[in-house]
């Protein structure tokens, strides 16, 4: 081999190998201190490119879940509500058999008029006043025909299948003693009390068929919830094998590439010492 001393291709080739190892050095270091594997694209394009899609997707589910979540939080103010209205109408009913029976007088009926009079009072007050975050819920809001939309958005475009639209599933028409046909009846007499009570009937009916709609809704966003839980636990599963650092292996590359380093270095220092030979040819002359 050649002498030179401008032109050290050893120490070159071993400064470029130096600069390598050291670059993967400080890759391994990266990911270790940060536990990610995936720092820039340069590391696995096509691992970027599908995770950072399925990171957005997540983003979108989670939050798709949360409203999920104050949906179902509405739907069971609604039926908390609906279920003391039903209260309210059995009590009624009763009172109303009490009335329409003959072993008792005009003063009775009197005094049972009046908590029939209340207690419908109270079963408008809870269809007028049912709210959530400011919507109204008893009151025909959420009924199919009332012209409002409220849509539930849970997937991850804006697809008919990524909503629910509370309108056309649950259709809750407005709970008021008018809707339900028993606003203008009384129990001050024996016959009014009989005609009560058939009203009264068909109103436990009506709204019993409400509650069932309620509650089919209800259980259909119980299993969406789920459902929609376990895609995000899926997805961020996979994200976690392309973006996560497996520890085992990054320990074993960084202890390869400290090796590589300090040799490089090394060979460097003796790479080095190579023009120095040209000095022991002119000490030899």
């Amino acid at each position: 081999m050649a002498l030179k001393i401008f032109t050290n291709l050893s120490s070159l080739n071993s400064q470029r190998a130096m600069s390598i190892n050291n670059a993967r050095l400080g890759s391994s270091l990266e990911r270790i201190a940060s536990g990610i594997r995936l720092q820039r694209s340069s590391d696995d394009i096509a691992a970027m490119s599908v995770s950072e899609s399925l990171r957005g997707d997540v983003t979108a589910l989670r939050q798709g879940g949360k409203n999920l979540a104050d949906g179902m939080s509405m739907i069971d103010t609604a039926d908390g509500a609906v279920s003391e209205q039903a209260t309210i109408l059995i009590r009624l009913r009763e009172i109303a058999s009490q009335s329409a029976t003959g072993t008792i007088g005009n003063v009775e009926r009197a005094t049972l008029n009046m908590e029939f009079s209340a207690l419908r009072t109270e079963f408008d007050r809870i269809a007028a006043t049912t709210e959530f975050n400011g919507r109204k819920l008893l009151d025909g809001t959420l009924a199919s025909s009332s012209g409002d939309t409220t849509v539930i958005q849970i997937g991850i475009d804006s697809g008919e299948d990524s909503r629910f639209n509370l309108n056309k599933e649950i259709d809750l028409t407005a709970t008021t003693s008018s809707k339900l046909g028993f606003d203008s009846d009384n129990i001050t007499t024996d016959t009014a009390a009989l005609k009560a009570m058939g009203n009264l009937t068909s109103a436990i009916e009506k709204l019993s068929s409400i509650r069932g709609k309620i509650g089919a809704v209800q259980e259909r966003l119980e299993y969406s919830k789920a459902a929609l839980d376990a895609t995000v636990e899926n997805m961020s599963g996979a994200i976690s094998t392309m973006r996560d650092a497996d520890f085992a292996e990054e320990f074993a590359g960084l202890t390869r590439n400290q090796i590589l380093v300090q040799g490089a270095s090394a060979m460097i220092g003796q790479a080095n010492l190579i023009p120095q030979a040209v000095l022991t040819l002119l000490q030899s002359e």
